[in-house]
Formats: C-alpha cells, structure tokens, sequence
C-alpha cells in the first residue's frame, strides 16, 4: 500500500509539473502590467506634485520673510542707505497711476487703465464618442495685451513718491477687472445643424472680453525693490523668487499661496499612499510566490528520495506505470476533473473512496466540484 501511495505521488508530481505549466506563469508572482503602470503613474505624479509642493512652500515661506514697504517721502532715503540701494524681495501696496500715456478702453466710456487684455474664445459642444454626450469646450482664438508704463503711489495724494512697476505681465497672480464681456452666437440654419450634427461639432458662439489694470486700482507689488539713477523700481527679482502683481491684498495673496502648499500637499500625501501601498503589494506577492517555491521544492526533493529508496528496495522501474492511469489506484484511467485547483489525477471510483473533507491527492486543495473527463 506504501508503494502505491509512493507511485502515485510521483507520477501526480510529474502530471502536475506539466498541467500547472500555465498555471505557474499566470501566478508567477511577477507584477502584472496594470500594477506597473499603477505604481509608475503614482510614482511620476507623487514626484511631481512633490516638487510643486516645495516650490510653492518656498514661495510661501518668501512671502512671509518678505519686507513690507510704505510708499512715502522717506522711501527713498532708506533705499539709498540699503546696501546696494535693493531691498531683495519687499512688499509694495499702492494705488495704479499713469507715467505718460493710459489706455481707453474699446467698449467702456471714461474708462482708463494701463494693461488691457482682449480675448476671444469660441465656444461649441463636441460630440464624445466613448460617454456618448455632447461636452461644452473652449478655444481661445485672438488673445492681445497692451501695456503701458505706469507706477504705484501712495493712497494719500500729498505724497508724490511713486514706484514705477517694470515687465508687470511677467508677474504672477495678475487678475484683471472684466470691463465688458459679451457673447455673439452662431447663425444656425437647418443644413448647417445636420451638418454639425455629422462631423460632432455644434458650435455656440464668439466670447468676446476685455479685461483692465485701471489707473486708480489698489494693488500690491512683491518683488525687488531698487533704487536707480533716482528713480525707484519695483522688478521681479533674484534667486529664483517669485514676482507677484494682484490686486488683492497682501494679506488675502499669502492666505490664496497657503491654501495652494496645503492643496499641493494633500495631493503629495495620496498619490504617495498610493504608490507605497502598491509597491508593498507587489513585494507581498514576490515574497508569498518565493516561499511557495521553496515549500514546493523541499517537498518534491523529499519525495524523490524517499522514491529512490523504496524503489531500490523493491527492485521496480518507473517506467512500468501508465502517465494517464490513476493515481489512487494506478490501475483504471483518470475521469475526472477536480475544481477548483483543475487537476486530472483520479478516476470516479476513487474519488467517491476520498475521505471528507474531500481534497485533491497532488495539490490538497479543496474540491468543490467534479467535472467528468471525456476522451476520445
């Protein structure tokens, strides 16, 4: 009986070598290829927004460090006593006056600023063909900006010191006021809505905008402030700082700049969550596949040896077995197919002798169903 258990393990081994060929390679452990791209995509974007994350944090932390100047009488005094006649990054809130000349505006009567920005966008609904709905886009399709020197000066007109702005449209966080905004939509007949409806395209309209700096705005001005031939100036400055021109307070522009490091840092913290919870995933699999190897060849080696012995002392040959006879009973062939692990190692007969709970002879697992085997 010892015998036969031998033999039919060995000869279980060597059909199961060969019916979980597949097996093995669809549960190699290797990552598969939606697990790649999770963690490379998490590990790209987790670095990028790692990287906006700091700069913006930098940015903050500037904006905190940074010298807040008045505009009066003694302004000019104090830069010329600064080393340098520069103060590095400062902080400037004004009011927009003009230099030379000012710019009228296109729709708006008596309305006079310094950067004026025109745009026009066409607006239409595109046809999606995955979600089969009509998305609303927009294109910008003429965009100019004029600008005009100008300065900022103090709220008290007694005070004649102004602080001339150089390359204003460099400057971040430059929110213009809307001055008109109007909206021309497309002329629609019947040929041109069937003719939209074939190529996926409907367009709405033209949206037309100007946006104003307007002389008289509060702004505030972060940047380098200098002092040049007698004339002072706010430009962007050094060190890789930012150069910031809005007409927001200084107080509400470091509250905006907070909330985006905190955004950016959310961001950071998920898509790195992500990307460590699929890395360890990934190893977890290696390491459960690694340690199924080993125990599977300690006890295939164990049984060879255990073979050799008993076959020497038996005086048998292997190749006296049939590869397709039971290996239960190594006499009737194979008819039947146990689920969930698919093995063909039995015929019915002895499967119906399995003890409960009954298990496969070659993988021990559970068999939860039965499949006859047909052949022909």
């Amino acid at each position: 009986m010892l015998l036969s258990v031998y033999f039919h393990e060995e000869v279980a081994l060597d059909s199961c070598r060969q019916d979980e060929g597949l097996h093995r390679m669809d549960s190699s452990g290797k990552p598969s290829t939606a697990q790649i791209v999770v963690l490379a995509t998490s590990s790209a974007l987790t670095a990028i927004f790692y990287s906006i994350y700091k700069n913006r944090a930098k940015t903050v932390s500037s904006l905190q460090e940074a010298k807040k100047v008045s505009i009066d009488q003694d302004l000019k005094n104090i830069l010329s006593e600064t080393p340098g006649r520069c103060i590095p990054y400062a902080v400037i809130e004004g009011v927009v006056r003009s230099v030379k000349d000012t710019l009228s505006s296109q729709f708006v009567e008596n309305c006079k600023g310094v950067v004026e920005r025109l745009t026009l966008k066409e607006e239409k609904m595109v046809w999606n063909r995955t979600t089969h709905l009509w998305n609303s886009t927009e294109k910008v399709i003429h965009q100019r900006t004029n600008t005009v020197p100008f300065a900022l000066g103090s709220h008290d007109e007694d005070i004649s010191t102004t602080v001339r702005v150089i390359r204003p449209l460099d400057a971040a966080e430059l929110n213009l006021e809307t001055t008109y905004e109007n909206f021309h939509p497309s002329a629609k007949s019947l040929s041109t809505v069937i003719g939209h409806f074939i190529s996926g395209e409907r367009p709405k309209g033209i949206h037309e905008t100007e946006e104003m700096l307007r002389v008289g705005d509060s702004v505030t001005g972060v940047g380098e402030l200098v002092l040049d031939n007698n004339l002072i100036k706010l430009q962007p400055p050094k060190a890789g700082l930012s150069y910031f021109l809005t007409r927001m307070d200084f107080e509400s522009l470091l509250r905006k700049q907070t909330t985006s490091v905190r955004v950016w840092r959310i961001l950071t913290v998920v898509f790195g969550v992500a990307a460590c919870s699929t890395l360890l995933f990934v190893l977890w699999r290696l390491y459960t596949h690694s340690r199924q190897s080993r125990k599977e060849r300690s006890m295939l080696e164990e049984f060879k040896e255990q073979q050799r012995r008993r076959m020497c002392e038996l005086n048998l040959e292997e190749s006296s077995l049939s590869p397709s006879s039971c290996t239960v009973c190594l006499s009737r062939e194979r008819s039947c197919v146990f689920l969930e692990c698919g093995h063909v190692c039995a015929c019915a007969q002895c499967y119906e002798g399995l003890t409960e709970p009954k298990k496969c002879p070659i993988c021990r697992a559970p068999i939860e169903r039965v499949v006859p085997l047909y052949t022909s």
